[in-house]
Formats: structure tokens, C-alpha cells, sequence
């Protein structure tokens, strides 16, 4: 992971090595984002579950991670999972009534199906980032295809972890004060 998130002369840093410096908007401080963080099936397995593709981190781990960075950030970060199509459209639906202004969505093999989820993002009109553990695109032909990456702001995918975090980053860094 990138470990703890800490200021150095008013930039932010992780303490995995000194190269890494985090960037930030300009006005950081003054601008505060709600993101949302909505994580597909059988995420709640992972560390365990084949994490030479998925990685060894638990889903805890990697949210408490982000939540810290938010934070230090200055925004209010949220996170969810559930393994239900629609328990994910109810959460997406009641983002639109809670302020969130950004979410960050790993719909796990939802990715591959779901029209529901898709046309749920759309109805709400927050902007949002997909992300994946593995590199879907070096993986097997139907993982290879996306109901959400022509409407996304972007897509991460292939760090492991590190995905969330880099999602959160293009976020910040979409920020304007």
C-alpha cells in the first residue's frame, strides 16, 4: 500500500518512499468533494481470494487507506459494497439526494452485465471513475468488455489496491476551487 498519507511544507506525501509526493489542486483546502466509493461481488474477499490477480490487501485495508487520504485531503469519503445488482442501483439512486460529487465504482463482474447499473449512473449524472483490481484487458475475452468505460470520466485498471487510490488522485486533481 502507500501507507500513511502526512504533509511535508504543505504537500501531501506517503511514507513509501520520498518519490512520493502526492499531487493536489491549488486550493485543496477550500474545496470539498463527497466521493463515493461503491465496490461490486466478492470484493469483500479479497486478500484471500486469488491475489496473485487480485492482490493481497483486504477491501478494509484499502478503503481505510483511501479514507485517510481523502481526508488529509479535505473531502468526505464514503465506501459500500455489496454482492446485489440492485442494493448497488439503490445506493447509486440515493447518491443523488446525499451530495455526493464524485464516485469511484468497481462493479466486479458486473462490469461484464449490467445495464442496470449502468443506466442507474447515467440517471444520476455523477460524474464517476471505474476501476479494477487486475488487467481486465490482458484477461479472458469477457472480461474484456465494460457496460461503463464509454460513459466513465476514466478508467484504472491492473494495480491491484493501488487502483483505488490512483482513481481518488484523478478525482482530486478534477477538482476546481
Amino acid at each position: 500500500g502507500l501507507g500513511d498519507v502526512y504533509k511535508r511544507q504543505g504537500e501531501l506525501w506517503t511514507k513509501c518512499s520520498d518519490s512520493c509526493k502526492l499531487a493536489l489542486p491549488k486550493a485543496w483546502n477550500n474545496t470539498m468533494a463527497t466521493i463515493l466509493v461503491l465496490n461490486g461481488p466478492n470484493l469483500n474477499l479479497l486478500g484471500g481470494r486469488e491475489p496473485d490477480q487480485y492482490g493481497h490487501r483486504s477491501l478494509q485495508e484499502i478503503m481505510e487507506e483511501l479514507d485517510r487520504f481523502a481526508g488529509a485531503c479535505g473531502h468526505q469519503l464514503s465506501h459500500v459494497q455489496h454482492n446485489s445488482e440492485g442494493a448497488l442501483v439503490d445506493v447509486i439512486q440515493n447518491a443523488a439526494h446525499q451530495g455526493v460529487d464524485y464516485i469511484i465504482i468497481n462493479p466486479a463482474a458486473y462490469t461484464h452485465t449490467s445495464v442496470a447499473i449502468r443506466d442507474a449512473l447515467l440517471a444520476v449524472k455523477i460524474p464517476f471513475v471505474e476501476v479494477h483490481l487486475s488487467a481486465v484487458a490482458s484477461r479472458e475475452p469477457f472480461r474484456q468488455v465494460s457496460y461503463f468505460s464509454d460513459v466513465a470520466m476514466g478508467v484504472i485498471s491492473g494495480f491491484h489496491g493501488e487502483s483505488y487510490m490512483l482513481a481518488l488522485q484523478a478525482i482530486i486533481n478534477q477538482i476546481e476551487p
